[in-house]
């Protein structure tokens, strides 16, 4: 869930870059490979082991622990689940370092992060199996607060299902800091986000958006979102050590697996409090997430424990919205997530020290649970999960690979797509600076091909991606699609892959807003301010020191003076933000989550404006320095470049919302 706002915000600031995407990370050579012999899928031409319970505990007692120590991870639950009965539910590595406990998929509480939203969603279809709630209805219908309509156009349950409601992202306020900060009616009607597009739009994922949903619950049923999910979920599927409620019941406590960032740092991290707690404030076991699995593949439940009618799980796991023709897309709630011929949905989790992901193979009538209670080196929890997809797939569900033939013409292709982009998941209102940081890049190869910055195999390396056809690009190992999306006129409007999830598309950037060039002229233009800005008292010094003097009347060094106090208030601004990106990286971007960065903002807001300012006296200084006479060339040349530097920075600062007394973020 707060993958995005912590990753992007960690991995854009370290490139002060996400290329938001670096939202792939990537595991350092000695993490590249993730498998033992023991866990080596099917190969063409070999027989294809059977899916039984024998075979599953090689499988993964091969691969997990292997796993937790090239990642240095420390613990992991598994549970994977075929014709309503459980074939595996295991524990590896230690829930807690400090005692040796090795986790019990029975008993140790692990926070699957947004893999809670999937009990918002069953939640919010048992009202609609009540007549209670219409899912084409405008929300505002059983709000006792107002969604503004964008372009007209409200919100409806069914598009916050499939995260289109044009929500902006959010992160003040999501992690508080203590239990009295969890308040689901309170966050949302002090956090609202703008609506940055029309609903049904573009997919981008929306925490907010659940919180809305579940407050909806809350509303029309008339029981607090807790106890709801309890009375009517939980308790129904016999899911007796699973809890929304922050921190979990005293009873539940000492089971609590303990989080951390890697294993060999081992230091415990406190229980993460979750806003709105909905979106990702589930504890819970690797056995009743088997039972909540279990539930779904058979249609909603059984034996009298039914917490849906079949046609509305059927509907759930029908597709909703496409981000592109023939991609994964956004069912009601749950992502698309087809793989090697089998129909798939599921749903990732991310909080900061636990990293989760849920599997439902609808056909073969199979599901996977996996959590880590660390993020591991180079957020290697992430990789390792994908590859348990990957890998147990190729394994019991090997499909021969198709090996399309390259374009004639993918040269043309390759440098027609090539730019920046940013994902549709972002916030516009105060962070478009660390946005812009999180831009991916669409590089054409030599050999044609293109490398997207924001994706990587498992040992780091960047996936080649070649043309299968006009706009459509295929990995190397031919299992993942990527799209271009073009407008009427052929310009490229943005790309969608099923490389991730489906919760965002990137949209194509113009060259002036593009990471690239602003790099190249922020710091071009930087470089000059900052040079006046340290050759002004060394001037003064060397003047001093050989008994010199300026030969400036007394008003042009009045003048001169101004000019050099309004180049240090520029540079200031450029100090200031640098070393608010830094601060929110060195503390693991918590000042950000907490909403601690407010009065920061405020400041550097304020700065900002007197940061224009100060570039209307260089200017003015530049203009006087050429019409002035007897200057030399040097040092009209000097004047000139200072100026249209402080002419691009200041720029930046409005086109980037440096000014723009924004708190909404």
């Amino acid at each position: 869930m707060y993958r995005f706002a912590r990753r992007l915000m960690a991995l854009g600031l370290a490139c002060v870059a996400v290329g938001a995407q670096a939202q792939v990370p990537s595991l350092p050579a000695s993490a590249s490979s993730v498998a033992t012999p023991t866990a080596v899928p099917a190969t063409p031409g070999t027989e294809t082991p059977e899916l039984n319970a024998d075979d599953l505990s090689r499988f993964f007692d091969g691969l997990i622990p292997f796993a937790l120590e090239r990642g240095d991870l420390a613990g992991a639950v598994v549970s994977v689940v075929k014709d309503g009965d459980v074939l595996l539910a295991r524990g590896y590595g230690r829930a807690n370092l400090a005692t040796g406990q090795v986790p019990s998929p029975d008993s140790s509480i692990y926070r699957p992060g947004s893999i809670s939203k999937l009990f918002t969603w069953t939640a919010v279809m048992q009202q609609v199996e009540q007549g209670k709630l219409d899912l084409d209805a405008d929300v505002n219908r059983y709000l006792d607060f107002a969604i503004p309509p964008r372009n007209g156009k409200p919100v409806t349950l069914r598009q916050l299902m499939t995260h289109t409601g044009g929500f902006e992202d959010t992160a003040s306020g999501m992690f508080p800091a203590t239990a009295a900060g969890v308040n689901l009616e309170a966050y949302l009607k002090a956090h609202m986000p703008r609506r940055i597009y029309d609903a049904g739009m573009y997919t981008a994922y929306s925490n907010y958006g659940c919180g809305l949903a579940a407050y909806i619950v809350q509303r029309v049923s008339g029981e607090r979102f807790e106890s709801y999910v309890d009375r009517h979920i939980f308790q129904p599927l016999g899911m007796r050590h699973s809890t929304f409620l922050q921190p979990v019941p005293a009873n539940l406590e000492p089971l609590q697996a303990i989080g951390y960032k890697t294993a060999s740092d081992g230091v415990p991290k406190d229980f993460e409090m979750i806003n709105p707690a909905p979106a990702g404030g589930l504890s819970s076991t690797a056995a009743d997430m088997a039972r909540f699995m279990i539930a779904y593949l058979d249609g909603g439940g059984r034996d009298g424990t039914a917490i849906l009618r079949p046609d509305t799980v059927r509907l759930m796991h029908t597709r909703q919205h496409a981000n592109a023709p023939g991609l994964n897309g956004m069912d009601l709630g749950f992502y698309d997530e087809d793989r090697n011929g089998q129909r798939i949905v599921g749903h990732a989790g991310d909080l900061d020290y636990f990293h989760s992901d849920l599997h439902l193979l609808l056909d073969a009538h199979v599901g996977i649970f996996v959590s880590f209670n660390s993020l591991g080196n180079e957020a290697g929890a992430h990789v390792v999960r994908k590859e348990i997809l990957r890998r147990f797939l190729d394994r019991y569900y090997p499909r021969p690979a198709k090996h399309g033939a390259t374009l004639p013409n993918a040269a043309e292709d390759a440098a027609r797509v090539a730019g920046w982009y940013r994902s549709t998941r972002r916030n516009d209102s105060a962070l478009r600076l660390f946005y812009l940081l999180g831009q991916t890049s669409v590089s054409p190869q030599p050999d044609h091909t293109i490398v997207v910055s924001a994706f990587t195999d498992a040992a780091g390396a960047p996936l080649r991606w070649h043309a299968v056809a006009p706009l459509v690009y295929r990995d190397a190992a031919e299992t993942t699609t990527l799209r271009f999306v073009a407008d009427s006129d052929g310009s490229i409007r943005y790309f969608a892959t099923d490389e991730e999830v489906p919760v965002a598309v990137f949209q194509r950037i113009d060259w002036a807003g593009a990471l690239g060039s602003v790099l190249l002229w922020l710091s071009l233009s930087s470089g000059l301010v900052f040079a006046a800005w340290f050759a002004w008292p060394i001037g003064a010094w060397m003047r001093r020191h050989y008994r010199r003097s300026l030969p400036f009347a007394p008003r042009a060094m009045r003048f001169r003076l101004i000019s050099r106090l309004a180049i240090m208030v520029l540079a200031l601004e450029v100090v200031g933000w640098a070393a608010l990106l830094t601060y929110v990286l060195a503390k693991d971007a918590i000042p950000l989550l907490q909403g601690g960065i407010t009065p920061a903002l405020y400041v550097l807001y304020a700065w900002g404006v007197l940061a224009l300012i100060a570039v209307a006296v260089i200017v003015a200084h530049a203009v006087g320095t050429w019409r002035a006479p007897r200057r030399g060339r040097w040092v009209r040349l000097g004047e000139g470049l200072l100026a249209l530097g402080a002419l691009y920075l200041a720029w930046f600062i409005v086109a980037f919302g440096l000014v723009s007394f924004s708190t909404a973020y």
